[in-house]
């Protein structure tokens, strides 16, 4: 009866819904679905039914596996994307919206959805007042402006509350987003419970004065983390006076690419501009890709974000936005103090010469880790393009610059690509990405990178597609490869393999393979290695929390016994002693990172006396810091050889254990000093005590039964410390 009752409940009995609706329906039972079900989605806790993994099955087995979700109470979210429903699966997913009363998420993305399912869908909702749909993305089909409407008279009737709705790409024209707009108004739920809003790809829809609706709503404080407006030409002279009234406290992605600044020529720079990004709080994507910016409101936006000090790591998209040399001139001016920007792409907007300057003024920035320069090199002289990428390497070996991602892609260097190349063979390269797709380099481009390879140490993750390479270049590449052990990414490049695969198909299957089959070494090789430093982090961790643990118990046996005083003396001491005990505790957890400065932030008390970090550097073995004077001579001679290049992070790994495992005893015997000395103090109190109270006192006896003699307790040291 038990094991019954277990497989009923397997993903909330859909297995057993299923075949009953086969018997009703006279269709045979497809066995794969069940399992996939029962040892697939229930196995791992999976609660969304995708339709993609049923996907080879007939239209009528699918319908009826959707069917069995109408009363099931384990799915939570129906999912399907690029695949063009017929009418049997469509009917029924709106027979589980009129049933449901657990499915939260619905996504039927391009799915070849008409009109007509938006007004049923619109009814079926309306009809249904148990559901508990919060997410909508019926992006990719042709709702139209009659489908949009539908479902916004819906919506301004909805007595449950929208997180996400995604209406992008629905045909939807400037009077079906007045309609959409009112609903979102009227419904005063939305403001507090839409979070996720993406009307992008409707081109016009927001071109008219039927956009204020939009406008208002926005003004007004709402929940949006997340708003999309790409590709709507939407007017954004008059977005931003909305968003600074209404999101600058909860949106993170704004996306308004490939829209227009003003529909109004000679428009003066609204403030809105620099005010919202000077209040937003919380914003880590913006995205003006593909839309005309006039310098000044460029230079609006960067002077909000220097003014703003609650942002940091903020991706900032400003490719194609056409701003030539006066855009250059206002980022060089205000790039340096814009510190939250830490992702900046300014590809294709026709620097060419101004790059020489503009370079040298993203090098002064301390918060830039990725910077894309792409399609702004179309320069004729040979001169002032080198100049230029000589300065960009300039930029990715400057200690002090935070630089350490570059994207060049497509800009067709071709040859002038081997002076970015010949940088990452230097020891001073400090990138970790570099983007050099699109760039036409040919077979010597893939040598010279070939021979980076073999000496860079720093770089993880590298893209080259679209560069013209052949089987040769290939060839060369995978040698290189063989002998590197630290990049890790490296996507194939589809363009130039399937190229040179038609030329020379065993060969280049072979490369690929290899290839992959390096970089796979690599990624576990990381991978092992992390996991050996946490074992022997936990190995660290574990014996010393065991001996820290028994001296806080001993400082709290004291304690206890001296919890009824009433003397102010003796109670400052227990003070003491709990915050000993207080930052024993935490600066065991602190041993996992083995940091100083972790530990510095969470046991502020136990690290003030200005001895302790001192003791902490005296407690690092001599050994270990002559081993790391000798890493940095093996360093300069690992140059002149591969194998010793290539054994160099091992040698740096294994002295950097060192030395966390000496900092972790440091910490450890530090934090025992503290607590003998406290138990050494809380014991001179007792015996302090003892002199003075009366033996023959009735409550006194009571006391020294049940904790024995104060001399005696006194005299107890740690557990296995000899006294």
């Amino acid at each position: 009866m038990k094991i019954c009752q277990h497989l009923f409940t397997l993903a909330g009995g859909f297995s057993e819904m299923y075949a009953v609706l086969c018997d009703y329906s006279g269709i045979p039972l497809r066995e794969e679905i069940q399992w996939d079900v029962d040892n697939i989605y229930h196995n791992q806790g999976c609660k969304e039914f995708n339709l993609l993994d049923f996907g080879y099955l007939d239209s009528q087995d699918v319908a009826l596996s959707v069917a069995a979700l109408s009363f099931n109470r384990w799915f939570t979210r129906l999912y399907c994307k690029d695949v063009k429903l017929n009418v049997d699966i469509l009917d029924q997913i709106l027979f589980v919206l009129s049933k449901s009363v657990t499915l939260e998420e619905l996504v039927l993305e391009n799915c070849g959805l008409k009109v007509e399912f938006a007004h049923r869908m619109a009814q079926v909702l309306g009809n249904h007042p148990d559901f508990v749909l919060n997410t909508i993305n019926l992006s990719g089909n042709l709702l139209e402006d009659r489908g949009i409407i539908a479902l916004s008279q819906n919506f301004e009737r909805l007595c449950k509350s929208l997180r996400s709705l995604s209406l992008a790409r629905t045909s939807l024209t400037s009077k079906g987003m007045a309609a959409l707009c009112q609903s979102l108004l009227s419904n005063g739920l939305f403001r507090t419970s839409l979070c996720h809003l993406d009307l992008s790809g409707n081109p016009g829809s927001l071109a008219t004065d039927d956009a204020c609706g939009l406008h208002f709503f926005l003004s007004q404080p709402n929940a949006l983390a997340h708003l999309d407006l790409s590709g709507t030409d939407c007017a954004l002279d008059l977005l931003f006076s909305a968003l600074a009234g209404g999101c600058c406290e909860s949106l993170a992605h704004l996306n308004l690419s490939k829209n227009v600044f003003s529909h109004k020529k000679n428009r003066e720079i609204p403030p809105a501009v620099g005010k919202f990004f000077r209040k937003a709080s919380v914003l880590q994507h913006v995205s003006l890709a593909g839309t005309k910016l006039p310098p000044e409101a460029l230079r609006a936006l960067l002077q909000g974000l220097a003014r703003n000090s609650q942002l940091s790591g903020l991706h900032l998209d400003l490719s194609s936005c056409e701003l030539r040399s006066a855009g250059a001139q206002v980022i060089e001016d205000l790039v340096l103090d814009a510190s939250s920007i830490g992702d900046l792409n300014l590809s294709d907007n026709g620097f060419d010469s101004d790059m020489v300057t503009l370079v040298l003024a993203i090098s002064r920035s301390r918060s830039i880790r990725h910077v894309a320069l792409g399609k702004n090199f179309n320069i004729r002289s040979r001169e002032a393009l080198d100049d230029i990428l000589h300065r960009i390497v300039q930029l990715t070996q400057d200690e002090d610059c935070s630089v350490k991602s570059l994207s060049v892609a497509e800009s067709r260097l071709k040859l002038g690509t081997r002076i970015l190349l010949d940088s990452l063979g230097s020891s001073s390269s400090n990138l970790v990405t570099l983007d050099i797709s699109g760039n036409s380099m040919g077979d010597f481009g893939a040598k010279i990178l070939a021979k980076a390879l073999s000496m860079n140490t720093t770089l993880r993750t590298l893209i080259w597609d679209r560069n013209n390479t052949t089987v040769y270049g290939f060839l060369d590449v995978a040698r290189a490869l063989e002998r590197n052990f630290t990049l890790k990414v490296m996507p194939l490049p589809v363009t130039d393999v399937a190229q040179a695969y038609r030329s020379h198909p065993e060969k280049i299957e072979e490369l690929v393979h290899k290839i992959q089959s390096y970089l796979t070494r690599n990624q576990r090789q990381e991978a092992f290695s992390k996991k050996k430093l946490q074992l022997q982090s936990d190995s660290i961790a574990s014996s010393s929390e065991q001996v820290v643990t028994q001296a806080c118990q001993s400082v709290q046996q004291r304690i206890e016994m001296l919890s009824s005083v009433q003397d102010v003396e003796i109670k400052a001491d227990i003070l003491r002693a709990k915050e000993a005990i207080v930052d024993a505790h935490l600066a065991l957890s602190a041993l996992v990172q083995t940091m100083l400065d972790m530990v510095q932030s969470l046991c502020p008390k136990l690290l003030q006396k200005s001895s302790f970090r001192d003791h902490l550097i005296r407690s690092v073995p001599e050994k270990v810091l002559l081993d790391q004077l000798h890493t940095e001579v093996d360093s300069k001679q690992a140059l002149r050889g591969v194998q010793l290049r290539n054994r160099e992070p091992r040698r740096e790994r294994g002295i950097k254990r060192s030395v966390a495992e000496a900092v972790a005893r440091g910490i450890v015997e530090k934090t025992l000093e503290e607590l003998a000395n406290i138990r050494d103090k809380l014991a001179k109190d007792l015996l302090e005590l003892d002199e003075e109270l009366q033996t023959g006192n009735a409550e006194w006896s009571t006391f020294l039964e049940r904790h024995g003699s104060l001399q005696t307790a006194a005299e107890k040291g740690f557990p296995g410390e000899e006294v």
